[in-house]
Order: structure tokens, then C-alpha cells, then sequence
């Protein structure tokens, strides 16, 4: 058997935009990612190809998840060369696949991602620890439409979370009231302490980071993106999070800027 230095004790490192919104965000700098980011929020982009860049733009973001926060083990594997010479087994560190998963449903916007992340981890983990559950709410809005809550109509929780890693696949990180209210919900109604809250998105405003490291500081925030293209100039030109009384990435009515614009109802062919 092969027991090689390069495969056990793998050091990895997340390339992302410097900050100082704390070491529970990371915000990627990546060129491909961005790439695809932006020809997603380009107003021609439209549906079939919107599902598309969506499923290839979670794929990069579960690498990152799994890599940063998955636990590992040494493993022995037998390749296909053992038939031949006794070196054809090796000793590497993979990710753990009997650790508990569970990707959440926001739904609308958080349906295909959250899907996404569950076929994958199904792929890489044993089937039976992973589950997919659903939350069905949305923004609750004033007569100017803008956001003054959150409205839960109903959920389908397939069970407890103990030991499990909690994933919310959520595309656009607005407010955060909505992810917070769903945190919340995991947290004084489903039994199990979770081994760790990951967001994962698309998009981010100040104003999301704000909410969720005051109210769930110890959730993990994944992001391809922060966008705060309401703040003066000098707070554009200054490291995320210098300014942050300064910073804003959000119009009156709490929609992002620059944004991508109503990726919920692309999402779903659905303009109500």
C-alpha cells in the first residue's frame, strides 16, 4: 500500500475578496465564477439558460462548502492496479461520507439550488445521511412595497438535525430576515444540535451580512458575490466593510444593487 505525504493532511485555503465583515464570511474572487455571475444577471438571460448557469454557479459553491467546512478521514482504496502490483492501494483523506447533510428548501428562489446540492451530496456522501427539507415563506410587503417581514406558509422537515451539516441554498442575500427567520425556526423547533449553518448564495448586500452576524453569528455566509452599488464612491473604493454604517447594497424597496433583478420569478416563469 502507498502512504504518500501529498494525499493525508490536505491544506486548503479559500481565495476570496478581502474584508473585514469577520472569518464566518467569504466572499469568492474568482474570476469564473464571475463570469458566469455576470451573464446570469444580464437582462436577456432568461429561462432555460438562467437554470443552467444557476446549477453550474451552486456546483462551485458546494466545492467550496464541502471543502472548507465537511469533515475528512484517511480512507484506504484499492485501485484497479492492485490486480497488478501491491502499490495499487493508497491511503488518502477524502471527505467523510457518513457525515449527516441537510440542504433546505427556501422555496421559490431556493428550490432549484437547494435540489442541486441535494443530487450532489447524494453523489458524494451516503445516500440515506442526506435530506432535503422544505420552507415555504416569503416577503412580507407594505403598500410601498417595501419589505416589513416575513410570511411562513408551511414547512415539510424530514427530521432532526444532530450532527448535521445545515445548508441554505438561498440565490439572493437582500435583508437577511428571511434566512434569519429560517435559521431561527431550525433552531428552537428541530431536535439535534447541528454540527454547522452554511448560506450559500449567489448574491449579498451589507445589509445581509449585518443582519445575520448579529443575529446568527456563528453561521458560515458563502457568497460569489457582495454587491453594495448604493454606497458613495469612497466606500466603493474602500475594503468591504471599512464603512460598514456606510455601506448599501439595497434600493428603498430591498431589492439588490447592482443586483440581478427578480431571479425568483426567472427562476419560475412566475411574474407575481
Amino acid at each position: 500500500m502507498v502512504t504518500d505525504s501529498q494525499y493525508q493532511n490536505i491544506k486548503y485555503e479559500f481565495s476570496g475578496v478581502e474584508h473585514l465583515y469577520g472569518e464566518n464570511v467569504h466572499i469568492f474572487s474568482n474570476p469564473y465564477t464571475q463570469s458566469l455571475l455576470a451573464k446570469l444577471c444580464r437582462p436577456e438571460t432568461v429561462q432555460p439558460e438562467l437554470n443552467q448557469l444557476v446549477a453550474k454557479l451552486y456546483h462551485e459553491l458546494l466545492i467550496e462548502t464541502v471543502n472548507l467546512f465537511f469533515p475528512r478521514k484517511i480512507e484506504k482504496v484499492t485501485t484497479r492496479m492492485k490486480e497488478f502490483v501491491p502499490q495499487g492501494e493508497l491511503e488518502v483523506e477524502i471527505v467523510d461520507r457518513n457525515v449527516r447533510a441537510v440542504t433546505v428548501n427556501l422555496a421559490r428562489a431556493g428550490t432549484w439550488p437547494s435540489h442541486m446540492c441535494f443530487d450532489e451530496l447524494s453523489a458524494l456522501l451516503t445516500p440515506a445521511n442526506v435530506r432535503q427539507d422544505h420552507f415555504f415563506m416569503n416577503r412580507k410587503t407594505n403598500e410601498a412595497g417595501e419589505v416589513i417581514g416575513v410570511d411562513v406558509s408551511g414547512s415539510k422537515i424530514g427530521g432532526d438535525i444532530d450532527k448535521a451539516i445545515v445548508l441554505f441554498p438561498d440565490p439572493m442575500g437582500a435583508t437577511g430576515g428571511s434566512l434569519s427567520h429560517a435559521i431561527d425556526h431550525y433552531k428552537k423547533n428541530v431536535e439535534g444540535k447541528e454540527l454547522v449553518f452554511v448560506g450559500m448564495h449567489l448574491i449579498i448586500t451589507p445589509e445581509f451580512i449585518e443582519t445575520l452576524t448579529r443575529e446568527h453569528p456563528e453561521v458560515k455566509i458563502m457568497a460569489l458575490r457582495l454587491d453594495r452599488g448604493m454606497s458613495d464612491s469612497d466606500v466603493l473604493a474602500s475594503i468591504p466593510g471599512t464603512h460598514k454604517e456606510r455601506e448599501s447594497g439595497l434600493t428603498e424597496i430591498q431589492y439588490i444593487v447592482p443586483g440581478a433583478g427578480g431571479v425568483g420569478e426567472i427562476l419560475n416563469n412566475s411574474f407575481v
